[in-house]
């Protein structure tokens, strides 16, 4: 059943992040008013395996017609939310030297079925940046590789070893984040590359990603003057919509970055940001933290549809989107069992597959000398 009244069709819309490892009473009201679509999770939501299952099953007991989408960033390396107890796979730099599309894919599995067991149901991961720029301050060894060829076939392995253990896999960043030199989680990054690199390189794994199914892509919040002298990518009509939509024809969910994020906020107002984001083309607007800037986004958006500004066609389209995923990852829906999410995370076969990827690592290192 999908939603069906107007706060409910904008709230899906909705991924939000909140304090405290367990569901408060406010968190509930929030949920009850405003009608989030997901929630995203971080170190400060997490202390165990058996919290983890208790928090998204708790969570899970507020969802209204449809189950949440509840995420986590869990790229391995220093982009690790899981607290101990987790198999925590090295950055993908790592992955990304040994160069077997094999064991990407297993890594990818072992971190789904870890994430499913406790009811995480979307890994805002792979990073399909290709690390070009060596002072990127931002991706650096979160990326495979410094080549785009690399980046796109590590990449999709990923992909399909999350997806095909039921984890919504995310792409990011799209356009490209690798070739940045500031992090736009502190200001507003400007690529100067042409149209013609864009295509040739940055745009390639995306590319690829999308042509063999990724489910969802995150956009960057990183301003390219040869594409949309205007706006950043996030809120780029002509990023999300003529090029990411019309041109690479991806079918899937397209979902912001972090809209507090300093190369927003310090642009533009949280209800500006959200409403010209949609606009562009996004699917699902991420605010990761502030209750009170998420309040003020989700109003904005539904003042948008009341007053023509968003139209409803284009507001149930993302509806359509979003309710196809759900049924895709997470329907049937039932609670967790933390005896069960006991014997699956930290198991002796997946850290097996950590031992086996750092074995090959020390391989391929001892090869290069």
């Amino acid at each position: 059943m999908s939603a069906t009244t107007l706060r409910e069709k904008v709230g899906e819309l909705f991924m939000l992040g909140f304090s405290g490892t367990a569901v408060t009473p406010d968190l509930v009201d929030l949920v009850k008013t405003y009608h989030p679509g997901g929630f995203i999770l971080f170190a400060r939501n997490l202390q165990s395996p058996e919290q983890a299952v208790a928090l998204t099953n708790a969570l899970q007991a507020h969802a209204g017609h449809t189950p949440f989408l509840i995420a986590i960033d869990q790229e391995g390396g220093r982009v690790s939310r899981l607290p101990a107890g987790f198999t925590i796979f090295p950055a993908c730099a790592v992955v990304g030297r040994c160069g077997s599309t094999k064991l990407a894919y297993e890594v990818a599995a072992v971190t789904a079925a870890e994430l499913r067991a406790v009811g995480i149901n979307m890994n805002m991961a792979p990073v399909l940046d290709i690390n070009t720029n060596a002072d990127n301050p931002v991706i650096g060894d979160r990326a495979f590789s410094a080549k785009a060829g690399d980046v796109a076939e590590l990449g999709l392995a990923t992909i399909a070893g999350l997806q095909d253990n039921r984890v919504v896999a995310c792409g990011k960043h799209f356009p490209g984040h690798g070739e940045t030199s500031v992090d736009s989680h502190l200001e507003l990054p400007v690529v100067s590359a042409t149209l013609e690199r864009l295509h040739e390189v940055e745009l390639r794994p995306f590319r690829h990603a999308i042509a063999n199914g990724v489910a969802t892509i995150m956009t960057a919040h990183v301003s390219y003057p040869s594409l949309d002298p205007q706006f950043p990518a996030t809120l780029s009509y002509i990023a999300l919509t003529d090029l990411l939509r019309d041109h690479l024809r991806f079918k899937g969910v397209i979902v912001t970055d972090d809209l507090e994020m300093h190369a927003i906020v310090d642009h533009y107002g949280i209800e500006e940001a959200a409403v010209t984001a949609f606009q562009a083309g996004a699917d699902v607007l991420l605010i990761c933290k502030g209750r009170d800037r998420a309040v003020a986004a989700m109003e904005a958006v539904y003042r948008a549809v009341k007053d023509g500004t968003i139209a409803e066609g284009r507001l149930d389209a993302s509806l359509r989107r979003l309710a196809h995923l759900k049924e895709r990852f997470l329907l049937p829906y039932a609670p967790l069992d933390p005896r069960r999410a006991a014997h699956i995370v930290g198991c002796q076969a997946h850290q097996a597959v950590l031992a086996a990827l750092q074995h090959t690592t020390e391989r391929a290192s001892k090869a290069t000398v």
